[in-house]
């Protein structure tokens, strides 16, 4: 018997974690507050910014919304189907999201714009034409980038069901229905809000697609505010009053997905090859396969449109641009590595105080813009921050690619930790082989995924490195603006393509080395 009470710490010692999470609040907090004092403080939000603040959270609502509800069947066809190539198609479906924005939306112009494929048909046979600019062309950009998001969130709800749970529904005689209410319902319940949120602050920080397609100041969002005010007022206090806001919106967001977020409680399972009974009749099957089928679709015309007009130019490429995607190489690879850094300790530490991934979550929604000029008001006095461009743009891709690895590791790391923290506990393992033994091994699918996912969006940014950048030096997408500013455009497509080529071939090896052997 004991002699005295002994403290359970299931979850591990949080310091690593707490210490990370201080260190993204002051590199997501600390420019804005340089901005703010650099312009004497800031004033009260003007009619425009009141009308780009409803624009955004109206089409920052529908795009998830949207996004979410057509993920949902095509994440659970994913997951109750086998087929050739079905690993293939889950990366390709993956790379919307990490398209570069500029390079994505010409691909869209090329299927949905007013010369666009779909237009074309639709003028041949006498219909209507699609407009795509405006509120529905900004919702249909963000849909296209976020689907593909939702729908791995999902999918890897599904996945974390154990096998046994279906092979007992259909011991029990369970329908596709019964399964949906006893099982997957309750997943859902569990993954869908913190999709929702993802994807919402996502879209709150709209800039690229706002530019391109929105229509005009009707369909202005707060982040394409904040640069007309730094561009064309160099109003750095009504930037950063924006700034201010568009964080607060995203700190509320990210509170009530926590509370409203449920563990599926599914329990531990033996890794066995899953097998759905319930969906084998040849209607479920048909069904299947449509949504699969129209969700390819959507998804992959645009990006055979950038492989159409890029490749006959990928092979003529300039020097520069092979130097570029060096560069862009390089700086991914420091922001994957800090990314995974920062998420694993806080994903942890998030077990026992879960207001430490609300923190994570805010480089969704902080500006890159306003991070930017906080960070060469800061460095500027004691260095050129053209010498740190590289540093500072691998720095922030990693914190903003911080949420997305967070909301990977964190519902699997509840499960972990729910499943066998008690048997952890009995056998008085210490934290690290905790970690080593028990973690590690059930979390190398997630990992993989955050690694994949960061170093891909790392590789397509142009945020700060366009603020910093040294007329020698150019990240990939850069030289790609550079090249569409002095009208090489079909340099522009060859590089776009090989931009496209880097992202997905990046994201596809590292994510495939967190789901060997695995049921993925």
């Amino acid at each position: 018997m004991a002699a005295r009470a002994v403290a359970i710490n299931r979850a591990g010692g949080g310091g690593p974690g707490l210490i990370a999470a201080a260190f993204v609040a002051a590199v997501i907090l600390g420019p804005v507050a340089a901005v703010l004092w650099r312009a004497g403080g800031g004033g009260w939000p003007g009619p425009a910014d009141w009308a780009a603040l409803r624009f955004t959270l109206t089409q920052a609502t529908l795009s998830a919304l949207i996004s979410v509800a057509l993920a949902i069947p095509a994440a659970r066809a994913l997951a109750r189907r086998r087929f050739a190539g079905r690993r293939i198609l889950i990366t390709a479906l993956g790379a919307p999201f990490i398209l570069p924005v500029i390079v994505a939306v010409l691909g869209l112009l090329a299927v949905f714009g007013r010369s666009g494929a779909l237009n074309t048909v639709l003028y041949a046979a006498g219909l209507p034409t699609m407009q795509i600019y405006g509120l529905h062309g900004v919702v249909l950009a963000h849909v296209f980038f976020n689907l593909p998001l939702a729908t791995r969130i999902i999918l890897q709800g599904w996945q974390s069901i154990p096998a046994e749970r279906f092979r007992l529904t259909a011991s029990l005689g369970m329908n596709a229905g019964q399964v949906m209410r006893h099982l997957e319902w309750p997943m859902l319940r569990a993954v869908i809000p913190g999709a929702l949120m993802v994807i919402f602050a996502i879209c709150l920080s709209s800039f690229a697609v706002a530019l391109t397609l929105g229509g005009g100041p009707s369909a202005t969002t707060v982040e394409l505010a904040i640069y007309q005010a730094f561009r064309f007022d160099f109003d750095l206090g009504r930037a950063a009053v924006l700034a201010c806001i568009q964080l607060s919106i995203v700190t509320v967001a990210a509170i009530l997905a926590l509370r409203v977020a449920q563990s599926g409680g599914f329990g531990a399972g033996l890794d066995r090859s899953l097998r759905r009974f319930d969906a084998e009749t040849p209607a479920l099957r048909l069904l299947d396969a449509g949504v699969l089928l129209l969700v390819a679709l959507f998804l992959l015309t645009p990006m055979a449109a950038i492989v159409m007009r890029g490749g006959a130019a990928l092979l003529d490429l300039p020097g520069a641009v092979w130097r570029a995607a060096g560069i862009s190489l390089a700086v991914a690879g420091a922001s994957m590595a800090l990314t995974l850094a920062l998420a694993l300790p806080m994903a942890l530490a998030a077990l026992k105080r879960p207001m430490i991934e609300a923190v994570g979550l805010l480089g969704i929604a902080a500006s890159p813009l306003v991070i930017g000029v906080g960070l060469f008001v800061l460095i500027n006095p004691w260095t050129n921050p053209m010498q740190l461009a590289l540093p500072v743009t691998a720095l922030v891709n990693a914190v903003m690619a911080l949420p997305f690895a967070l909301r990977v590791m964190t519902p699997q790391l509840i499960d972990i930790n729910s499943d066998f923290g008690n048997l952890c506990d009995s056998l008085g393992m210490s934290p690290r082989d905790r970690l080593r033994l028990v973690v590690l091994p059930r979390l190398r699918r997630q990992l993989g995924f955050a690694a994949g996912l960061a170093a891909a969006l790392s590789i397509g940014d142009l945020g700060v490195i366009a603020l910093f950048a040294d007329p020698e030096i150019a990240t990939l997408p850069l030289q790609i603006l550079r090249l569409m500013g002095a009208y090489r455009m079909a340099d522009a497509a060859g590089a776009g393509l090989l931009l496209l080529v880097l992202s997905l071939s990046v994201f596809w090896l590292l994510d495939q080395g967190g789901r060997a052997d695995s049921d993925a």
